[in-house]
């Protein structure tokens, strides 16, 4: 059996050729839009541009930016519009231009002269590295230039310098942590001597204390020695509490069958004279005669 498709392909073909034929005009309207936009854009671009020689920075800013906006295909307006951020010295939004205008640009020595002007951004902020890389690729897109060849030189040199010294801030402050660090320990030792020596200093108040303690307590007991014995000389010599003088005198009289010297004396002298007055009764006797008794009778 044979399949017959002749009608079908035909009008597949002719649909196929008429969306081809309806793309290319679409394309080609797209692209006249494309051209009509870049004209208009570079139109304001130079506007913008006499604008900016003539001093007048808000209204030149205003055509870059709606030049930016019309055609992605016009990478002098950035470029331009960085350039006067750079003048400003607004060097963040001089960047962003510059950036913006290197991927939008088509042409290599617009590439290269975007880069380059990238590169003197990141010297006036002092980062060094990221110039030379902004230089390097500059050079990449026209090596001959000697102007970009000369500011990698010296962007190199000064990121030298600045990672020499870098290195040097770096020891001098390991160096100053390392002093800090030995000047905090003999701070710590010096207070623990400190402290130590506070201690000893109250070890030695406080047996200063004791001893002073003990020698009031010695100066104590002596002067309660020396009040016993005075007080007991006193109690010797002062009559009782309570008691009259004469009571005293009495106690001090000799007890029953105890005889002062004074009374023994006095009866020493009591018996001498009852023994001369016998001794003179004898003699007196004997001088008369002796005498006798008469024996009485029972």
């Amino acid at each position: 059996m044979k399949m017959k498709m002749p009608k079908i392909y035909t009008t597949s073909l002719i649909l196929l050729m008429g969306c081809f034929a309806f793309g290319q005009v679409a394309d080609k309207e797209q692209e006249k839009e494309k051209d009509k936009a870049l004209r208009t854009s570079k139109n304001l671009t130079w506007e913008a541009n006499k604008e900016l020689a003539q001093d007048n920075f808000v209204n030149a800013e205003a055509n870059y930016r709606k030049a930016i906006a019309i055609s992605d295909e016009n990478a002098v307006a950035p470029y331009n519009l960085g350039n006067a951020y750079y003048e400003k010295e607004t060097y963040n939004e001089a960047f962003s231009r510059f950036k913006q205008a290197g991927e939008m640009a088509t042409d290599k020595k617009e590439k290269h002269s975007a880069y380059h002007n990238m590169g003197n951004v990141f010297m006036k902020s002092k980062e060094y590295e990221k110039a030379v890389e902004a230089y390097k690729q500059a050079l990449r897109n026209n090596p001959n230039d000697e102007e970009t060849r000369y500011n990698l030189a010296l962007a190199k040199e000064m990121l030298k310098k600045q990672q020499d010294e870098d290195k040097k801030n770096d020891k001098n402050q390991d160096k100053k942590d390392e002093e800090d660090k030995k000047d905090k320990n003999q701070d710590d030792k010096k207070d623990g001597e400190n402290n130590k020596d506070d201690k000893g200093d109250q070890k030695d108040d406080k047996n200063k204390d004791k001893g002073d303690e003990g020698d009031k307590g010695d100066e104590k007991k002596e002067e309660n020695k020396k009040g016993e014995g005075d007080n007991k000389e006193e109690q010797k010599n002062k009559p009782e509490s309570g008691k009259d003088p004469n009571d005293q005198k009495e106690q001090q009289q000799p007890r029953p069958n105890q005889l002062s010297p004074q009374q023994v004396k006095n009866l020493l002298e009591a018996m001498q004279n009852e023994e001369k007055k016998v001794k003179e009764k004898i003699d007196a006797q004997k001088a008369k005669g002796v005498k006798v008794k008469n024996e009485k009778d029972w």
